[in-house]
């Protein structure tokens, strides 16, 4: 691929994703690379390696896949378009799929688009891990009453991995996703969603947690097209040395959408005043009779907080480490099925021990 056809930091999109470390990360040597044990051990499970779907390392005997071709008009997406796969899911139906994304090194690009019938429950939990460009494009297509309860982590990973997310919800849909970036990689997360149907949800968000020069990444975009539709996005960044995270976060409210609520709230927190967390919320509202507030704010660690726990007894790595761990909480919370949450918060808090 020529270096051309990337974008730039010229870009608006773009300026401040690390594209540096992604061409970096195309360099990286090809390695064996190992395949993260599952979270969920009954799940149905899709081992993707170098960006194809591995049929011995995977379980997936009640899925229904077909090869597809999916494409993307998004700088980086387009990348990851071609042939892929599509899963289908049945009206009614309650799946449980765990996804690991293991990149050896050099370029990895993975389509992949999940369809669910009418009032269908989907569970999806994935990770990130390995090396060099990691590069998924990810469609969802959400009938009248389907749910998705997704969770995505980036950990023990190098290199660059950007993630783009399309995601159409429709009548009395849900979709809900948390993602955690808590590896040495650089990442940009990248979604937009559309909630097509009268009375849709979406909640989408996460935590960033960033050490080092790392540099990590959201933007993301919620447009409202039908009356009746909620939507949340809650993310938090946690910046340490001299990395920087960047929250990006966007809602467009078309002129027929009444009775929106949107919501958005953005929080950065700094470890070190070398660090930086750059935070863009966005409101694009067409409609008049809506309810969207958004906020945004960068702090550190509360003076007072900290004070009041050494003057208890608690050492001041462990107290910032606590005072960190609740900020993160936040977000983690919203992970509904309890093994999955745990899994992430020991992954906050393993890079907690290695940042503080």
């Amino acid at each position: 691929m020529a270096t051309a056809e990337l974008p730039t930091n010229r870009d608006e999109a773009f300026r401040w994703a690390d594209l540096a470390a992604l061409q970096a990360a195309r360099a990286l040597p090809a390695e064996s690379a190992t395949v993260p044990d599952p979270i969920l051990p009954d799940a149905q499970r899709l081992v993707i390696v170098d960006g194809h779907l591995v049929d011995h390392l995977s379980r997936a005997v009640d899925l229904t896949i077909e090869r597809a071709a999916i494409a993307s008009d998004h700088a980086l997406g387009r990348h990851a378009g071609g042939q892929g796969h599509r899963i289908a899911l049945a009206p009614r139906s309650v799946t449980t799929i765990e996804i690991a994304r293991v990149n050896a090194g050099e370029d990895s690009h993975t389509p992949l688009e999940i369809a669910l019938g009418e009032d269908a429950v989907l569970t999806l939990v994935e990770t990130y891990t390995g090396a060099g460009w990691s590069n998924a494009l990810t469609r969802f297509d959400l009938a009248r009453g389907a749910r998705v309860m997704r969770a995505v982590r980036v950990v023990d990973a190098e290199g660059f991995v950007s993630a783009r997310d399309e995601v159409v919800i429709g009548e009395a849909a849900s979709f809900v996703c948390v993602t955690l970036g808590a590896a040495t990689a650089s990442t940009r997360f990248d979604a937009a969603l559309t909630l097509t149907g009268e009375g849709a949800f979406a909640e989408y968000g996460g935590a960033l947690l960033t050490a080092a020069e790392q540099r990590q990444e959201c933007a993301v975009r919620v447009r409202h097209a039908e009356p009746n539709g909620q939507s949340h996005q809650l993310w938090r960044a946690v910046a340490a040395d001299r990395s920087t995270a960047s929250l990006a976060a966007a809602v467009e409210v078309a002129r027929d959408a009444q009775k929106t609520d949107g919501e958005q709230s953005l929080r950065g927190l700094l470890l070190q005043r070398t660090a930086t967390v750059n935070l863009k919320p966005e409101l694009e509202i067409f409609a008049d009779d809506v309810k969207c507030a958004h906020g945004a704010t960068v702090g550190e660690l509360d003076a007072r907080a900290l004070f009041y726990m050494q003057s208890r007894g608690i050492a001041k790595p462990r107290a910032q480490a606590l005072l960190t761990r609740a900020f993160v909480a936040d977000a983690l919370d919203r992970i509904a099925d309890e093994t999955v949450r745990e899994a992430f918060v020991a992954d906050a808090d393993a890079w907690l021990e290695r940042a503080l």
